[in-house]
């Protein structure tokens, strides 16, 4: 996790914890709120498709249903009783990148009374637009690599269906291919955008 030198007046809850909460120094260098990065680790197996398994619901509902669990609400309370942080919805925003960037997407959707804003930075492709939205969705910000075409083409896929069904949506495009530095670089134009400055 990222605690910033002042007190915390936004939170970030992220997958694949061990990459994203070491972010923070990107948030430090820019002009945004206090912003606490919480990173539920990924898990270290090997295979691709155990992460996955819990990253998106097509996959394994039961599984993925358990780490939705353990991440709403265990890691929410552990961040309360911890440091005292509870920020409410329009202050709390669930990121990932990839894999976890299509699980920051089902959060959102799911949990729109926790999460107030998605970050999702190239999110794969497992878990779509369903063909009816639920009734409150989450303001989100999409960001790609234009040397990802499957990654891009499924972020602007979200982008397309959730501004169809009425939510605050930003659609951004950067040179780049899976994994490069425009994910981190990005978050600090997430969080101005999300939470001010």
């Amino acid at each position: 996790m990222y605690l910033p030198p002042d007190p915390p007046e936004a939170v970030v809850f992220a997958g694949d914890g061990q990459l994203i909460s070491q972010w923070g120094g990107y948030l430090e260098a820019a002009d945004v709120r206090p912003t606490m990065i919480v990173g539920a680790h990924r898990t270290a197996d090997e295979d691709e498709m155990v992460r996955i398994r819990e990253y998106s619901p097509p996959f394994d509902e039961r599984r993925f249903a358990a780490h939705e669990r353990v991440f709403v609400d265990e890691i929410r309370r552990w961040v309360r009783s911890r440091f005292g942080v509870a920020t409410p919805a329009d202050r709390t925003a669930v990121s990932g990148v990839s894999a976890s960037g299509e699980f920051s997407i089902a959060m959102g959707l799911r949990n729109p009374d926790v999460y107030g804003a998605v970050f999702s930075a190239s999110p794969g492709a497992g878990y779509r637009p369903p063909d009816v939205m639920p009734p409150v969705l989450p303001r989100t910000y999409l960001v790609a690599g234009t040397r990802e075409p499957f990654f891009r083409d499924n972020a602007i896929r979200w982008a397309d269906a959730l501004r169809e069904a009425g939510a605050g949506v930003v659609m951004v495009e950067r040179v780049g291919g899976h994994g490069d530095p425009f994910w981190a670089e990005e978050l600090p134009r997430m969080v101005a955008w999300a939470f001010g400055s």
